[in-house]
C-alpha cells in the first residue's frame, strides 16, 4: 500500500463537509455508474445520511483533506448493510474520491483510517458492491483483504443500460 502523502490528512467526517461530500457524491451520480443514484443530491436532502455517520460505531464517515487548502479530496464510509437485526455486525463499505483525485492513494488512506476505526466494534463482516466495470475499485478491495462472492447480473439500469454488480467481502473483528 502506498505510503500516506504528507499533504492529506484523514479525519472523521463532520458537517461542515457537507457541501463538498455532496459535491463529490453528485459527480459519480451525473458521470458515472458508480451508484446508481439517478438524481442529484443539494447538501440539505444528504444531512440525515451525514448524521447517520457519528464519530464512534459501527456507521462511520471518513474524510481525507488536503493540508494546505482543506478541500476534500474523498471520503469512505461504513453503512448498515441490511435493515433487519440479524445484520447488525455487518456493514457495507464504499469509497469515494473527487474525480481529479485518482491515483494518488486516497482511497487506501481512507479504507485504512476507516479499518483501524472499526476495530473493537462488534463486526463481523464488511461488504462492498462494486458495478461493474471498475477495475480500480477491485483492486484496491482485494488489498485491503476481501474477496469476491458473486456478481449480480444486469441489477441496475442507468444511462440507458443495465449494469452488473460484484459483491466482495471482508471479515472483520475477531474471527
Amino acid at each position: 500500500m502506498p505510503s500516506e502523502p504528507t499533504e492529506v490528512q484523514v479525519r472523521p467526517g463532520a458537517e461542515a463537509d457537507l457541501g463538498a461530500l455532496t459535491d463529490i457524491y453528485n459527480h459519480y451520480v451525473r458521470e458515472t455508474p458508480i451508484t446508481f443514484d439517478t438524481d442529484v443530491f443539494l447538501p440539505e436532502e444528504r444531512r440525515p445520511w451525514l448524521l447517520s455517520h457519528p464519530e464512534d460505531g459501527p456507521h462511520r464517515l471518513m474524510v481525507a483533506q488536503e493540508r494546505d487548502s482543506g478541500r476534500i479530496l474523498g471520503y469512505a464510509t461504513s453503512s448498515p448493510f441490511r435493515p433487519k437485526p440479524a445484520y447488525t455486525t455487518s456493514v457495507e463499505v464504499s469509497v469515494y474520491c473527487a474525480p481529479d483525485a485518482g491515483g494518488r492513494g486516497i482511497g487506501t488512506l481512507l479504507y485504512k483510517a476507516l479499518f483501524e476505526a472499526l476495530e473493537g466494534e462488534d463486526l463481523h463482516r464488511a461488504y462492498a458492491g462494486i458495478a461493474q466495470p471498475n477495475d480500480a475499485s477491485a483492486r484496491l478491495h482485494e488489498r485491503f483483504g476481501f474477496r469476491h462472492v458473486g456478481t449480480y447480473r444486469e441489477v441496475g439500469r442507468k444511462f440507458g443500460r443495465y449494469w452488473d454488480v460484484a459483491w466482495y467481502e471482508r471479515p472483520l473483528g475477531p474471527q
